[in-house]
């Protein structure tokens, strides 16, 4: 598959994401693309997922023609519950946000820069719905990962030295998975941990403005 096909970039940063989850996790997957991480969730572990318009046990995306049009998630996407799924008000799926609850939060990002600052809610000048529950998930979460495209649509690197959008958080990111690498927040720098198949590492390089730490041979990922 084309690897700037917008499907396989998708199922290859879900499937990857996957992979860090852990049996017995509770896991916020944001709008858009993270939602594709509860598709690539591995059968021997149980990981129950979040939505925060108040329910407790997302499962994977519907199978065409099986659709609930009255099971959504925040974001209005079709969704299917799992076995023993939860329905909640907004005070209790915030409380779940909100207190410490969440072992991971997964969010798309419009930039993040090495210190784990994140920016995802607004490009000043453009028409903004609003924040949402990020700035609440990426509080309480003792994880947040960014699912998102290395560049922008003109090629640009999403990945900064400091972002220049306004910011959803302070230093609260830990991992980055793109279309191109996994990256690990570290001191202020990223650790280079894997690259995507078809790339290498200096196409990686030139994809990032941020610093990174780079030790030995790169391993590989891929659908």
């Amino acid at each position: 598959m084309d690897k700037n096909d917008k499907n396989y970039k998708r199922v290859l940063i879900g499937k990857r994401i996957a992979k860090e989850l852990k049996d017995g996790d509770y896991v916020n997957l944001g709008i858009g693309l993270p939602t594709e991480v509860a598709n690539h969730i591995h059968g021997d572990i149980r990981v129950v997922i979040q939505s925060e318009n108040g329910i407790l046990g997302v499962g994977p995306s519907p199978v065409p023609g099986d659709e609930d049009e009255d099971l959504v998630n925040a974001g209005g996407g079709l969704i299917t519950g799992a076995p023993g799924c939860a329905y909640l008000d907004s005070c209790m799926s915030f409380a779940i946000v909100r207190g410490g609850h969440l072992d991971m939060t997964v969010l798309g990002a419009l930039q993040v820069d090495q210190k784990g600052n994140l920016a995802n809610w607004w490009i000043p000048g453009k028409m903004v719905p609003g924040m949402g529950g990020a700035m609440d998930l990426v509080s309480g979460a003792k994880q947040v990962v960014v699912a998102m495209e290395h560049c922008d649509k003109e090629g640009k690197s999403k990945i900064l030295k400091e972002c220049n959008l306004p910011l959803t958080a302070k230093e609260k990111v830990t991992l980055i998975v793109t279309d191109m690498a996994v990256l690990k927040v570290e001191n202020g720098k990223l650790r280079l941990l894997e690259v995507a198949d078809g790339y290498s590492v200096d196409d990686v390089k030139k994809a990032t403005e941020a610093e990174m730490i780079i030790e030995g041979e790169v391993p590989t990922f891929g659908v």
